[in-house]
């Protein structure tokens, strides 16, 4: 059906737009809220949803098996990375470069991808690797170069880079065949667990309630945790690794533009053409996914 082709087609670009608005989720609510702190309340919001979800649809349960590799890739994916996040933001590093750092995972994957997974990356899709990778470099230019956040917030940084590539390999290899709603909330209570040991051995876990945290929080849960993460492991199954993950070279440039409209942060010439050279990258990148998407649907 064209209405199933064209969702299908949109679902890529619908994930990057879905993707980047965390960033932007996290700057506006971290002034009001402990990294740690913020990603409890966040976790347990998501599996109560997710355990109702669960229950009404009746889905199968998972197996010890499936359990236990749920549990590693919500570490990777969501403690790793969205800690590493939260943290660097926390540490004074701007949005736009805290999607940068993890926006350079496709070249990283790309390689363990070829190497351990067997997934062959061809020529054509180097050259969409190698040019993404210049695009998120040109976004942000200017920011790159300054001496903004601690540390920690780098190290932060560095770490989310290590848990979304690692995690999304582990999930397209052991998490394929689970079903997304006991699988996440099997994951996301992991987490929960984890992020809450961060919260009371390093933070106060003093809360500021006010509008932009509630709103902040419900848009994170809600449109993130579920939505976006929903519809990134369906891609992850649809798509080879390598593919899936220069979708996360747009991802710098997209909060970039929003950052622009909503903070006022400075988006130039330079930083547009890095948009495009993205764009372009992309779509050589994923040129290769084309027949195997063709035959998964």
């Amino acid at each position: 059906m064209p209405l199933s082709r064209a969702a299908i087609a949109a679902a890529p670009l619908l994930f990057v737009f879905l993707w980047s608005t965390g960033f932007i989720g996290a700057r506006l609510g971290m002034p009001y809220i402990e990294p740690m702190t913020f990603l409890t309340l966040r976790m347990a919001l998501v599996v109560a949803i997710l355990i109702v979800l669960t229950l009404i649809a009746r889905v199968r349960w998972l197996t010890a098996t499936e359990m236990g590799h749920s549990l590693v890739a919500g570490a990777l994916v969501h403690g790793l990375y969205l800690g590493g996040v939260f943290v660097a933001i926390d540490q004074g590093v701007p949005a736009g470069i805290s999607a940068l750092i993890p926006g350079l995972q496709p070249v990283l994957i790309a390689t363990i991808a070829n190497r351990f997974m067997g997934e062959p990356v061809t020529g054509r899709q180097w050259l969409g690797l190698t040019l993404g990778l210049l695009g998120v470099l040109l976004v942000l230019h200017d920011r790159s170069i300054v001496a903004a956040g601690s540390v920690l917030g780098w190290c932060a940084s560095v770490t989310s880079l290590l848990g979304i590539s690692l995690g999304t390999l582990y999930q397209k290899r052991f998490c394929g065949g689970i079903d997304w709603r006991p699988g996440n909330t099997v994951q996301y209570a992991g987490a929960t667990v984890l992020f809450a040991i961060g919260a009371f051995a390093f933070e106060t876990r003093v809360i500021h309630w006010n509008g932009e945290l509630v709103f902040a929080l419900a848009y994170l849960v809600i449109v993130l945790s579920i939505a976006a993460v929903a519809l990134m492991y369906w891609l992850i199954r649809r798509s080879a690794a390598t593919g899936f993950a220069s979708l996360f070279y747009l991802v710098p440039a997209t909060t970039a533009l929003m950052a622009f409209l909503l903070f006022g942060e400075k988006l130039d010439a330079i930083s547009i053409a890095g948009m495009l050279i993205c764009a372009v990258g992309v779509v050589l990148a994923n040129r290769g996914d084309a027949g195997k998407a063709g035959a998964r649907r």
